[in-house]
């Protein structure tokens, strides 16, 4: 799995979850672990660092606090793991990269 660095952000203290675009047409999100195996927590404003016109793919429950949890496939590919900096507290998910359609009409100025 090739890895393409999107962005990080979060924590303040430069160890924060990180968003990966994959050669396969994914996403890789490296978040803060949790108590449910293959979901990670991550900042809202992690999001900003989609591709354009892409969004993560999965579902996301909002925690009230500024954070997501997202679930997805955990990344076990040795290599890919291995090119993420993660912290003992953070592990990495990947799940789709869906497009933006768009079906309705622009606003007028």
């Amino acid at each position: 799995m090739l890895l393409t660095f999107l962005g990080k952000g979060g924590s303040g203290d430069g160890e924060c979850p990180a968003l990966y675009a994959t050669d396969a047409g994914t996403y890789v999100v490296v978040g803060w672990k949790t108590e449910t195996p293959g979901t990670v927590e991550i900042p809202h404003l992690l999001l900003g660092f989609a591709e354009p016109d892409t969004f993560i793919g999965a579902t996301m429950s909002d925690t009230g606090r500024g954070t997501f949890r997202v679930s997805g496939l955990p990344v076990t590919d040795r290599a890919a793991v291995d090119e993420m900096s993660m912290e003992p507290h953070e592990t990495a998910v990947e799940v789709s990269k869906a497009e933006r359609t768009f079906y309705g009409v622009s606003a007028a100025a």
